[in-house]
């Protein structure tokens, strides 16, 4: 799923469960895949700004079961982390689950126990929505990962993942998993994604979306009594640019009229489906994002993906090449553009790099 597209998933509702206690519901039987959804309730989560929650609710969804080893320890969870604005369950649609989840794929349920948490402020997890607005605390990648360290090892029991991976946002927590955590997973594969702080163009179009939001009178300081419409149709717009693909767009839509229309529709999509306060927090989580100065701390073999037609990430920046060669195990692989990858979103449609996570996964058997 696109950076864009994954803004249109719809906000689960928000339950709380007593601490330590991961409560879980079936998914409705209309999902092709048989998902379950859970949530897991910190107590008294401190953020890196010293604020704290009373409770941080962090949602996830899973597929697939644990299996345990002779040391009765878990040895085959896998991790797959969102990108900004997304939630876990975007890693159900058909061109990340259909190429592998199935019998014989590389992420086989029948072999992996698959975990898609919706990190903070996203989904169904604790974010401004709930109620707090701009008073939640100010999350950043760091908190995120924390929040899902706790999920694994104080909820979920799990001592070593087999498999860490993530797509843009997801991308960046995966780098920072592999320096904060060194030897909790024995593989990583983060997926469009820079090592270095969000600077530059990446950081200019964040602070003109926030600032556009902000810059709407309806937002009110983010108490609106209804959604500042227009700030959010300036952010969505440049979340659509940013997450496009110029050579499948030309061939999609050759004509004027239908370029247009495409891009109206799916603008409204993101605005409809979109809240303002969530959005300007989750943009900003990437403030404090600065791996480059660690990077020799990341000793898990990695794979690292990043798409020649990406707006967010540009094929002409070197960092990845650079970075690979200060990490202990590291492979960096670029995939050509062409009119079928899909710009940022090649992340997700996992025909493009699913031999890669195959031979990363054999490698570290």
């Amino acid at each position: 799923m696109s950076f864009l597209l994954s803004l249109l998933l719809l906000q689960a509702a928000a339950t709380q469960t007593p601490p330590l206690t991961p409560a879980v519901k079936t998914a409705p039987p209309t999902s092709k895949w048989p998902a379950r959804d859970a949530h897991y309730t910190i107590r008294g989560f401190r953020f890196r700004s010293g604020d704290a929650l009373p409770a941080l609710r962090i949602a996830y969804t899973m597929l697939g079961q644990p299996h345990r080893n002779a040391r009765g320890e878990i040895d085959n969870a896998v991790m797959v982390l969102h990108g900004t604005g997304g939630t876990g369950r975007q890693f159900l649609s058909p061109q990340f689950a259909d190429e592998l989840y199935g019998p014989g794929q590389p992420l086989d349920i029948t072999r992996y126990w698959i975990i898609l948490p919706d990190g903070i402020g996203h989904g169904a997890s604790s974010k401004p929505s709930d109620g707090l607005h701009m008073r939640f605390p100010h999350y950043d990648y760091d908190d995120m990962v924390e929040a899902q360290y706790r999920l694994l090892h104080d909820g979920l029991g799990i001592r070593r993942m087999r498999l860490i991976m993530g797509t843009s946002m997801g991308c960046m927590q995966s780098l920072v998993w592999g320096e904060t955590y060194p030897d909790f997973a024995r593989a990583l594969m983060p997926l469009a994604c820079e090592p270095v702080e969000i600077a530059g163009l990446n950081r200019m179009w964040r602070k003109l979306a926030i600032d556009g939001i902000k810059a709407d009178p309806a937002w009110a300081g983010g108490e609106y009594a209804t959604p500042p419409v227009q700030g959010l149709r300036t952010a969505a717009s440049l979340l659509f640019v940013a997450g496009a693909a110029p050579l499948y767009f030309q061939d999609r839509y050759p004509g004027r009229d239908a370029a247009e229309a495409f891009a109206e529709q799916r603008v409204a999509a993101s605005i409809a489906g979109t809240d303002a306060n969530d959005l300007v927090y989750q943009l900003d989580a990437s403030r404090t994002y600065a791996p480059w100065s660690r990077l020799e701390a990341i000793t898990a073999p990695t794979t690292w993906i990043n798409s020649a037609d990406d707006f967010i990430n540009p094929r002409a920046l070197d960092y990845p090449q650079r970075a690979v060669a200060r990490m202990k195990d590291a492979r960096f692989r670029m995939i050509p553009e062409s009119a079928d990858t899909r710009g940022h979103g090649t992340h997700t449609a996992a025909r493009f790099w699913k031999q890669d996570l195959a031979d990363l996964l054999r490698r570290t058997d």
